[in-house]
């Protein structure tokens, strides 16, 4: 197999429901190529840059075949859909969202998406500053959601917390009954359904606001 930050970068996603994202390192990475470490600085300079290289992986996954919303296709349809791709892509690993947040992506795919989002909301009648808006909120949205449900896997603790027995164990339900009541609930959570709901909320809100300064 010819070494490119490709194949690096895919080796190193691999890696993670191992070793989880703290205990990536440039060396594991190597010996899971079965090459030395050195050879890996050719392509990544640093763990930063091999980072942003699994992170560009992510998001090609993400994006491969996106288009343009067909006829009729509702531009807040379009959106849910594309930042459930990108969920989806990030779920695939473990910490895939941790590796996706502040990276640097450039990557043809990146400009492609954001102008077909652009194009997308500019025919929804928003600015091309409003769209760009828009777009990062729901992405920021995307990935914050995504660190949090892959955080309740527990995969970083020896024993789950985020159990619902154990969760109701700490909680005093005599002095908060509707705490208690609220956080059982909240691990026993349909995260699609929830992560759509969010979606649905912050575009309607967006829609209203918008609808506000038209006034």
């Amino acid at each position: 197999m010819k070494l490119d930050t490709q194949v690096i970068a895919q080796a190193a996603l691999d890696l993670l429901d191992d070793n989880g994202l703290d205990g990536l390192t440039m060396r594991k990475v190597a010996s899971a190529l079965d090459v030395q470490a050195p050879a890996l600085y050719w392509h990544v300079k640093n763990k930063r840059e091999l980072l942003d290289a699994m992170a560009r992986t992510v998001f090609v996954a993400a994006v491969d075949g996106v288009e343009a919303p067909r006829h009729g296709v509702d531009w807040q349809d379009w959106m849910v859909e594309l930042a459930g791709r990108l969920r989806t892509s990030m779920l695939r690993y473990r910490d895939g969202a941790k590796v996706f947040a502040g990276t640097y992506i450039n990557d043809e795919a990146m400009w492609r998406t954001v102008e077909l989002a652009l194009r997308t909301l500019e025919d929804a009648d928003f600015s091309v500053a409003d769209g760009g808006r828009v777009f990062a909120i729901m992405l920021h949205y995307t990935v914050g959601f995504v660190i949090e449900e892959q955080a309740r896997t527990g995969a970083d603790y020896d024993t789950n917390p985020y159990r619902s027995e154990r969760v109701a164990d700490g909680i005093d339900t005599v002095r908060y009954p509707r705490t208690a009541h609220l956080v059982v609930d909240l691990t026993e959570v349909d995260y699609d359904a929830e992560f759509e709901l969010g979606l649905r909320v912050i575009l309607a809100g967006i829609r209203a606001v918008r609808t506000e300064q038209e006034r």
